[in-house]
């Protein structure tokens, strides 16, 4: 199970790095998704990453990685809810690295609720040791994961119906 432990760490610690490098793009999105001003919104983005970067850290310390795996959760839900409430607006989520605006759909909101969850059933998981498979499994999750969000970014695809 360190693999997801690892997988869930990578996205984590990404979206805190996403969160630094793109603070110009990522606080109006991050005011706008927490319902607050605008002047709040670098507040609100160095709050996420911040407990994004801590999750992530405790994720892969074997004696935190339960409470690591749960404030992975709470995050995840959080962004779940935030982008429910916007459901069927056009916004610039932040949810991927491209600044593009897109309808927030059901599989916008699924994706971080799937994460969620991912991340309750590994709170109750016993911590698993560092195998020499782990990080190659977790990059091929990661991999997986940042190709399916550029589909869900593509613009009325054929095999969408909706």
């Amino acid at each position: 199970m360190m693999a997801l432990n690892l997988f869930c760490a990578m996205l984590l610690a990404g979206s805190a790095a996403h969160k630094a490098l793109a603070r110009d793009r990522l606080a109006p999105v991050a005011a706008r998704l927490a319902g607050t001003s605008a002047a709040l919104g670098p507040v609100v983005l160095l709050l996420a990453g911040a407990g994004e970067m801590a999750a992530a850290v405790f994720l892969v310390t074997p004696p935190l990685h339960a409470v690591g795996a749960l404030i992975a959760a709470a995050i995840w839900a959080a962004y779940a809810i935030a982008l429910w409430r916007k459901s069927g607006q056009t916004l610039d989520c932040g949810c991927d690295l491209a600044a593009r605006a897109k309808p927030l759909s059901a599989a916008i909101v699924a994706r971080p609720a799937a994460l969620s969850a991912l991340a309750l059933i590994l709170s109750t998981l016993p911590a698993a040791p560092l195998t020499l498979d782990a990080p190659f499994a977790a990059a091929g999750f990661f991999a997986l994961y940042l190709g399916l969000g550029e589909l869900l970014a593509t613009p009325r695809p054929a095999w969408r119906t909706a």
